[in-house]
């Protein structure tokens, strides 16, 4: 919780400390209300997202085709995370930065209000780029509202900024998803784009409050460098544009020209980038050894990122088609299902936190590697359980809303489990070298498991056949058991991480 403060505690160059926000800097509150409403707006398009293209006033593409249009969606979300940490880093600064992507994403959303197939898939590509340029930069300004690592309210703020991102994907599904489904798809993405646009005018109102280093670039481009990257940019920008257009005038051209090359790039970046740290000769045995041991973790993450992020796609699309989407009798839209993750988020994530340190007190606390692969299981054990409402609809019956219900609420105890010793360990197992890179290797994770999603639709496979379901649930299981399995093994190589 966040911590008070006396106003003695406030030094003079505290951002905001004339007023507080919950004992925390003004600029956080500025922060806080930033986030909420970007991710109401990426969570509000989300949940219509896999319902607009199968729906037959929508775009009306096949299940797989529409599973892998949102799964790449996200891939990319997550793997634009990088260069969107480099452009803050390098280019713009964090706070300009994250006023451009608002104002891309605002964009995007309006573009998908177009309603046309060409300005969709355009909007869809905005979206992406705004939201991976902000998603790396807005938590750096939240650190740096804060004096340096050791500042006893920096967890504090952190948690209250994490709770903006759940109240916004909370209400998303119940505003957008309601007037997108009921009224016009449209129209629903249209008050996507006022979210951001809410989001952006707050954003600016609010900076002065800001601290000034989220102003400054830290090792921008020198005149070589920019030159240097400008000119391969616009290379590799020539190369696509000429293939493309010779694959489009040569009448061969279908949206798999873009989904294939987009799962492979989801898929091979992240092994290249694991690949090029662990191949550094800078780094000590020590951390040689860390990184051997964080890419079991990384690869365990990536399995259970791509059964969990179906929840949106495969699971959605499942509801739509074959659940009683009713509450004693009444009708509720289908995109209110993606309401359920972060409201159980917020009733779990304080019980979560009083488990852990109730038993770390008894000496009794699981391990980081005994919680992961407790996550892997709950995750494989959620898909065990989506066979039940597959098999109600396999004899021609309306599953019942509660399956759908109970698959999230297994799904979100096992993020739980997983998704914050994830960030954890990143932050504790990542070489000095590379430790404010390592936070972006850990949303490549949710790369690889998107794009390894996003690959098997592409191929036709239609993930919510009973034996593909029993097949990842499987593998989720036998992943969790792997890693608890050589626990041994990984906890040597972790050294004094616990």
């Amino acid at each position: 919780m966040a911590s008070s403060l006396t106003k003695e505690s406030l030094t003079p160059d505290t951002p905001g400390s004339s007023r507080s926000f919950f004992g925390h800097p003004r600029g956080l509150a500025t922060l806080f209300m930033t986030e909420m409403w970007e991710r109401f707006s990426y969570y509000g398009m989300r949940a219509l997202l896999p319902l607009y293209l199968i729906a037959p006033n929508g775009l009306h593409l096949s299940v797989p085709a529409a599973t892998a249009i949102g799964s790449v969606y996200v891939s990319l979300v997550y793997l634009l995370a990088l260069p969107g940490g480099w452009f803050g880093d390098r280019v713009w600064g964090p706070r300009r930065t994250v006023a451009v992507a608002g104002g891309v994403i605002m964009l995007g959303h309006l573009t998908l209000a177009l309603p046309t197939a060409g300005t969709f898939y355009a909007g869809l590509g905005l979206v992406a780029i705004g939201s991976g340029l902000l998603k790396a930069n807005i938590s750096t300004m939240v650190g740096h509202l804060y004096d340096g690592p050791d500042d006893p309210r920096r967890d504090g703020g952190f948690t209250v900024f994490y709770m903006g991102i759940n109240l916004g994907a909370f209400a998303a599904p119940l505003v957008i998803g309601t007037i997108g489904e009921k009224v016009n798809w449209h129209l629903g993405f249209a008050l996507a784009a006022l979210g951001m646009a809410l989001g952006l005018a707050q954003f600016l109102l609010g900076s002065r409050h800001l601290d000034a280093r989220s102003s400054i670039v830290p090792t921008p481009l020198s005149a070589a460098e920019r030159s240097t990257t400008l000119r391969r940019a616009a290379v590799w920008a020539g190369v696509a544009a000429v293939f493309y257009a010779l694959v489009g005038f040569s009448g061969h051209y279908t949206l798999n020209w873009v989904m294939v090359p987009l799962t492979l790039l989801g898929l091979v970046v992240p092994v290249v980038v694991l690949a090029r740290i662990k191949r550094d000769k800078d780094l000590d045995d020590s951390e040689q050894r860390s990184m051997s041991a964080y890419v079991w973790f990384f690869v365990a993450a990536a399995v259970f990122w791509m059964i969990y992020d179906q929840g949106a796609t495969t699971l959605s699309i499942f509801a739509d088609r074959n659940a009683e989407n009713t509450v004693l009798g009444w009708e509720f839209p289908v995109s209110w299902y993606q309401s359920v993750n972060p409201v159980l988020i917020m009733a779990l994530a304080p019980v979560f936190a009083w488990v852990w340190l109730a038993l770390n007190r008894r000496g009794k606390e699981p391990s980081t590697i005994v919680k992961f692969s407790s996550g892997l299981v709950l995750v494989g054990i959620s898909f065990f359980l989506f066979l039940a409402p597959l098999s109600i609809a396999g004899d021609g019956h309306k599953a019942a809303a509660m399956w759908i219900v109970a698959i999230y609420f297994v799904q979100t105890v096992g993020e739980l489990t997983l998704s914050p010793v994830g960030l954890s360990v990143t932050t504790k197992m990542a070489p000095a070298k590379y430790a404010s890179q390592m936070m972006g290797v850990w949303f490549l994770a949710v790369t690889a498991g998107d794009a390894t999603t996003g690959l098997l639709s592409v191929a036709g496979v239609n993930l919510d056949r009973m034996g593909v379901v029993a097949l990842e649930a499987v593998l989720a299981v036998l992943a969790g058991a792997a890693v608890w399995a050589y626990r041994g093994r990984v906890k040597a190589l972790m050294g004094s991480v616990n």
